[in-house]
């Protein structure tokens, strides 16, 4: 159910045998995001239980959800540009049906994030459901 460009991700991790490789391509994908309007990194687009500031603005086109984001944490940064790729331009009404926790878990980032990066992962995953339940 991923979208190509997670597969590409799942890849590409494969190929990445060092986890400092992998965090450095995460981190790498989150400075190649465009970053958030500072006009948009307001308190409801603000993400509670992150460790680090997160933003998610989510919007919906034609029945395709999409979201921007940003952090102030680069790792964190990484992580919602993955997410991205799992999530943007899928039918709205199909969202909730991602199954994130395990398409991440093919990229082994459970076993390698902090307990507070998990979290804070796991806030933003409700996070993009939870608006994608509601413009549904």
């Amino acid at each position: 159910m991923a979208q190509p460009a997670f597969e590409e991700i799942v890849e590409d991790f494969e190929f990445l045998e060092d986890w400092e490789d992998r965090y450095r391509y995460v981190i790498d994908r989150g400075r190649a995001m465009e970053p958030l309007d500072d006009a948009l990194k307001v308190p409801a687009t603000k993400v509670d239980g992150c460790a680090s500031q997160v933003w998610l603005h989510p919007k919906t086109d034609g029945g395709t959800f999409r979201f921007d984001g940003d952090s102030d944490a680069m790792i964190v940064r990484g992580l919602i540009a993955v997410l991205r790729t799992l999530y943007n331009d899928t039918p709205v009404g199909q969202v909730g049906q991602v199954d994130a926790p395990g398409e991440l878990a093919r990229l082994g980032l459970n076993d390698h994030l902090s307990a507070q990066r998990s979290n804070g992962l796991r806030a933003m995953i409700e996070r993009i459901r939870a608006v994608a339940s509601e413009a549904a």
